[in-house]
C-alpha cells in the first residue's frame, strides 16, 4: 500500500535562551510561580535577524540531511504557522527560496497550535493521491512577536522555534512504516477563549495573544483524549499499542491530565515544555525531533502526535516509524 513515510526530522531554535529567572527581571512573576502552574523553565526568543522563515528553513535543512534528500527532490512544502513573516506571500515560498528550490508547491496552513497536524494530513493526502512524492512539513513560530509582555498570565507560556519532517511516498507492507491514520476537528464557537486581538481586515494591526487559560485547559483535556482515541480506532490500534505520545507542549498539567484520561503511563509521553515552552505549531515537530535524535523514538514504534489550538482546532495522527 502507498503511505507517506517520515524519513527525516529536524528542528531549529533561536540563539537566545531565556530562563524564568531572567524573565522575572522584567515581568511580575517568579520561577516558582511559572514552574508550579506550567512546568516551563526555559524558552527561546528570536532575535531581530531570526524570523519564522529563517527558523523554518534551518529546521527543513536538518530534516533533509537526516532523510538523505537534496532540496531539489522536494515537490511540496506545507508550513504551519500563526506568525508568518508577512501577510503575504506565504512564508513557505520564502523557505522554498532559501532552500534553493526553483519550483514546487508551497503554501502556509493557519491552525495555530494544531497547524502541524493539519499540515501533516494535507501532505499525507497529496502523497497518497500521487500529487506529491517528497514533502517538507514544517511548523515554525515566532510567538514572542505577538505577546503582551505586561500580561504575565500569557507571556510566560510561549517561545519561538521550528520543527520539520520529510514525508516520502513509499509502497510498504500493511505492517510497514508511515502515517496510519489522522483525524482533525475545529469548533469556531470558542474564538474568544484563545485569540489574537488584531488582524489585517479588522484592526489593521497585528495584535496580541489573549487567552482564558482555565477554560482552554478544560477543553484541551477533553478534546485531545477524544481525538487520540478516535485516531487509534481508525488505525485499528488501542492505547496499549502506543510506544510514544508526542503532544502539543502547552502545559505540563494538560499533558499529565490527557495521559491519565487515556490510561497511558507518563513515561510514554514526550515532554519538552520545560525546555521550550509553548511554541505553537512548532511544538509537536520540535518535540518529535528531540525524541528521535536522543534515541527514544525508534524504527518500528507506534507514535501518536496530537495538538489543540486556538479556533478551537485539534487533531491527532498515528504513525509507525
Amino acid at each position: 500500500m502507498r503511505r507517506a513515510v517520515i524519513t527525516g526530522t529536524g528542528s531549529a531554535l533561536p540563539m537566545r535562551r531565556v530562563s524564568n529567572e531572567e524573565l522575572a527581571q522584567t515581568v511580575d512573576t517568579s520561577d516558582e510561580w511559572i514552574v508550579e502552574r506550567t512546568g516551563i523553565r526555559f524558552r527561546y526568543i528570536a532575535g531581530p535577524d531570526e524570523t519564522t522563515g529563517t527558523l523554518a528553513a534551518d529546521a527543513a535543512r536538518a530534516a533533509l540531511t537526516a532523510a538523505g534528500k537534496a532540496a531539489d527532490e522536494v515537490d511540496l512544502i506545507v508550513l504551519a504557522t500563526a506568525t508568518p513573516d508577512q501577510t503575504f506571500p506565504a512564508t513557505a515560498t520564502k523557505v522554498q527560496a532559501m532552500l534553493g528550490i526553483d519550483d514546487c508547491v508551497a503554501f502556509d496552513v493557519a491552525a495555530v497550535c494544531s497547524g502541524f497536524l493539519y499540515a501533516i494530513q494535507i501532505a499525507d493526502s497529496l502523497i497518497k493521491t500521487g500529487s506529491a512524492h517528497c514533502a517538507l512539513v514544517i511548523g515554525a513560530e515566532t510567538f514572542s512577536r505577538i505577546l503582551d509582555w505586561e500580561d504575565r498570565a500569557t507571556c510566560v507560556l510561549f517561545g519561538d522555534g521550528a520543527g520539520a519532517v520529510v514525508l516520502e511516498g513509499r509502497d510498504v507492507a500493511e505492517d510497514g512504516p508511515g502515517i496510519l491514520a489522522s483525524r482533525l476537528h475545529a469548533d469556531g464557537r470558542h474564538n474568544e477563549l484563545l485569540y489574537v486581538d488584531g488582524g489585517p481586515s479588522t484592526t489593521g494591526t497585528v495584535g496580541k495573544v489573549r487567552m482564558k487559560g482555565r477554560e482552554v485547559f478544560r477543553h484541551a483535556v477533553t478534546n485531545l483524549a477524544s481525538v487520540m482515541d478516535e485516531s487509534l480506532v481508525a488505525a485499528g490500534l488501542s492505547p496499549g499499542d502506543v510506544d510514544w505520545v508526542v503532544p502539543h507542549q502547552a502545559n505540563a498539567r494538560i499533558l499529565d491530565a490527557t495521559a491519565r484520561k487515556l490510561g497511558l503511563p507518563a513515561e510514554k509521553v514526550v515532554v519538552t515544555v520545560d525546555q521550550h515552552a509553548n511554541t505553537s505549531a512548532a511544538s509537536v515537530p520540535l518535540a518529535f525531533d528531540t525524541a528521535v535524535r536522543d534515541g527514544r523514538i525508534k524504527p518500528g514504534q507506534i507514535v501518536v502526535l496530537e495538538a489543540m489550538g486556538g479556533g478551537f482546532t485539534w487533531g491527532a495522527a498515528v504513525v509507525r516509524i
